[in-house]
């Protein structure tokens, strides 16, 4: 995906209430060789982008007085109640370099895995995202959890992933649970009166 910035001047809370009056969001550029930059972003565009996943989850091209730099959206804050992003950080990466970043779970299968279909169980997600470590170049989008296998009040953990090549699981802890299925109480209650 590909973002246009221009360059900021001022900063401070006057100028940035009159940029974004103006329809545009203060930003800041970090990391990398270079000092950190201000940027100003045009604020429809960049409300717009973040509804999709794709722009939290993937190496973005900011392209920035005429030079295009990858970078990775690191942080940004909205409104209370207004539909407007009030500031957004972007931090550059090298392609050499490995990163550290979270990818979101897509979980697929979920009505058709025993635990659903035989068990009359509740599949639970615990984990939403995965932190995780690689190479600008091979950042996945993200990550499915495939729960055609789950049985009746067992879990899917971080080792039962199959991770695309290259990306390694920071792990905090031992194997994390990705997601459980279990048999709501009611459910199995009237299964021993049927009995």
């Amino acid at each position: 995906m590909k973002v246009v910035a221009f360059k900021r001047e001022q900063q401070g809370t006057g100028a940035s209430r009159r940029l974004r009056n103006a329809g545009q969001t203060p930003g800041i550029i970090y990391g990398g060789a270079a000092a950190p930059q201000l940027i100003a972003v045009d604020g429809n565009a960049l409300f717009h982008a973040l509804k999709k996943e794709a722009f939290h989850g993937s190496v973005l091209d900011l392209d920035f007085e005429g030079k295009t730099q990858q970078v990775l959206l690191r942080d940004f804050q909205m409104h209370a109640y207004k539909q407007l992003v009030l500031h957004v950080d972007f931090q550059r990466v090298d392609a050499s370099q490995p990163i550290h970043t979270k990818v979101a779970l897509h979980f697929v299968n979920a009505d058709v895995s025993p635990a659903v279909k035989l068990g009359g169980a509740i599949v639970s997600h615990v984990l939403n995202e995965l932190e995780v470590s690689c190479l600008p170049g091979k950042l996945p989008e993200f990550i499915t959890v495939d729960l055609s296998n789950l049985e009746a009040g067992a879990s899917v953990h971080v080792s039962d992933l199959s991770l695309p090549e290259g990306v390694t699981v920071i792990a905090h802890g031992q194997d994390q649970t990705v997601a459980t299925s279990s048999i709501p109480r009611g459910a199995a209650t009237a299964e021993a009166a049927a009995e």
